[in-house]
């Protein structure tokens, strides 16, 4: 299937005479670039927070896919591609004219290209990022977290969540052999201000903040059309995507902060919250800063748990990268306190 799918032949029909396919593979997930198309395979995994394994929870993955990416990236998810066995051969056809005769082997997600100059990681990269760019994502995301399902989670839920992720993070970061210098310190650290910012989270989700959100927005989603575009939601784990809308631009801040351009946060969460009409505390902002560096940082070390690691050098730098922005935040979210509160006393 792979081989066949890497194949200019596979894509003759769809995207023309293309002589070469790129294959990008991921950790859930192979993407063939052929053209003016992007179809990704989704691979046959299982995790605790994914089911992958069979055929049926790949459709429907796919479908919830397409489905879900409309919200902020309407025409570039077209549709599903069916993966066919016929006569002999596999053929690779739009959902449509998928052929009721012959097995359906797999399906893939079909997608328009984007242009790569215009994803926000490369024009951060380049420097080349607009106060006008950020803006005009300002006037997507927005209406975006208006619109959106609001998910009636009771407070205390809410924080049990973060509670339990946290526990995760704090599993795997201090694993003997795996951790960067200093994580214990941090991951310390978190637990206290997690405990001792409880209400401003249950604030949030009683206030009823917390909506079906993206779930992943990085830069590398982000593509700065007129309007902008975001891909890639997190379609396969519901409970991932229920999030505030400032956990999720505080992710995209850090990501920025990260790549080399720390004033995108600011103004995106400034943009948003001024047109919702809502206002987040900095220590909030600071303290989704520090879990989503947690969260990253662990899912770096993650990577050297596999049988074989891709690029097994790149995980430990890039989780102190992480490590670094959570202890910046958790310095920030510090400095909101009393000096008897930071010195210990109750």
């Amino acid at each position: 299937m792979l081989r066949f799918l890497a194949s200019p032949t596979a894509h003759a029909d769809h995207a023309g005479a293309v002589v070469r396919v790129e294959t990008i593979e991921t950790h859930m997930a192979w993407v063939f670039i052929a053209g003016g198309a992007v179809l990704k395979l989704k691979k046959p995994v299982r995790y605790p927070f994914l089911d992958y394994a069979t055929p049926a929870a790949r459709e429907a993955a796919c479908r919830a896919e397409v489905r879900l990416n409309a919200r902020l990236a309407p025409g570039v998810y077209r549709g599903l591609m069916a993966l066919q066995w016929d006569g002999g051969a596999l053929r690779l056809v739009p959902e449509a004219a998928a052929d009721p005769r012959a097995a359906t082997v797999d399906w893939l997600v079909w997608m328009h290209r984007l242009p790569r100059a215009r994803m926000l990681d490369r024009l951060i990269a380049q420097a080349a990022v607009t106060e006008a760019d950020v803006d005009a994502l300002v006037g997507v995301l927005a209406p975006f977290y208006r619109r959106a399902t609001v998910v009636a989670v009771e407070p205390d839920v809410y924080v049990a969540r973060l509670t339990a992720e946290q526990a995760t993070n704090r599993a795997l970061l201090l694993q003997p052999g795996l951790q960067p210098d200093s994580v214990a310190s941090v991951v310390d650290r978190f637990d206290a201000a997690l405990l001792r910012h409880a209400d401003l989270l249950r604030a949030r989700a009683a206030a009823g903040r917390i909506v079906d959100g993206h779930g992943d927005l990085r830069p590398e989603h982000v593509c700065l059309l007129r309007p902008p575009v975001v891909i890639d939601c997190l379609e396969f784990n519901a409970s991932l995507r229920q999030v505030d809308p400032f956990d999720e631009l505080s992710y995209l801040g850090l990501e920025a902060d990260l790549a080399g351009c720390r004033w995108i946060g600011p103004r995106l969460v400034d943009g948003v919250a001024a047109a919702l009409g809502d206002h987040a505390e900095p220590v909030l902002l600071a303290l989704y800063t520090a879990y989503r560096a947690l969260v990253r940082s662990r899912l770096a070390l993650a990577h050297l748990l596999e049988p074989r690691p891709r690029t097994p050098e790149r995980w430990q730098p890039l989780a102190r990268r992480y490590l670094a922005r959570a202890r910046a935040a958790l310095d920030a979210c510090d400095a909101t306190l009393s000096p008897a509160t930071r010195r210990g006393t109750p």
